[in-house]
């Protein structure tokens, strides 16, 4: 089971950037944005060509934490989107079609998902909306996973984090200094 939670992991927080998927910058760039501490695997992730239709990816990038037997036990992934000029989001839609997408992911996976009501948070400084979603397996909570979205008139941003039950609780709260200490590109 567990090579499945860990498969269902990996291909349920790449559903997150379903804000965009066009380019992500090099780790450098991703660097500046998050410190991540030294104990978690850091990695651009791969990204299709970018097209006159889709904004461009700015970053996109996953962190995961290992457990003592090396298995996963929390994952990371964040994405930033430019905007085409005069676009703007509707963070509360993003979010729900983030949510719907990782739940069809799970049920595909033979997983049962249960979400919090999307509520209003932030991202560094920028407005956001948020919800926890409870996987369970023949009615064993199994995985934890929150998706949170975020906008600006020029940018776009995608956070997802999730781990085994006990991989989540064991660190939620690393997850949220890091997330806490993100800073995100609103210069621009």
């Amino acid at each position: 089971m567990f090579f499945t939670l860990r498969t269902v992991l990996l291909a349920g927080l790449s559903l997150v950037s379903a804000i965009s998927s066009a380019q992500a910058a090099d780790a450098m760039a991703a660097d500046a944005m998050i410190v991540w501490p030294s104990d978690w695997v850091v990695e651009a992730l791969p990204q299709p060509p970018s097209s006159a239709d889709q904004p461009s990816v700015q970053i996109r990038q996953r962190a995961v934490k290992n457990d003592e037997n090396g298995d996963p036990a929390m994952v990371v992934e964040l994405t930033q989107t430019r905007l085409q000029p005069g676009h703007q989001v509707n963070v509360q839609s993003v979010l729900l079609q983030m949510r719907k997408s990782v739940q069809v992911n799970f049920a595909q996976g033979g997983l049962q998902s249960v979400c919090t009501k999307m509520k209003e948070s932030s991202l560094s400084e920028v407005p956001a909306m948020e919800t926890t979603c409870t996987i369970t397996q023949n009615g064993a909570h199994v995985m934890t996973q929150t998706l949170v979205a975020a906008a600006n008139r020029e940018m776009a941003w995608s956070l997802s984090y999730a781990g085994s039950a006990d991989g989540y609780a064991a660190n939620k709260d690393e997850v949220l200094r890091i997330r806490d200490s993100l800073r995100l590109d609103t210069a621009r």
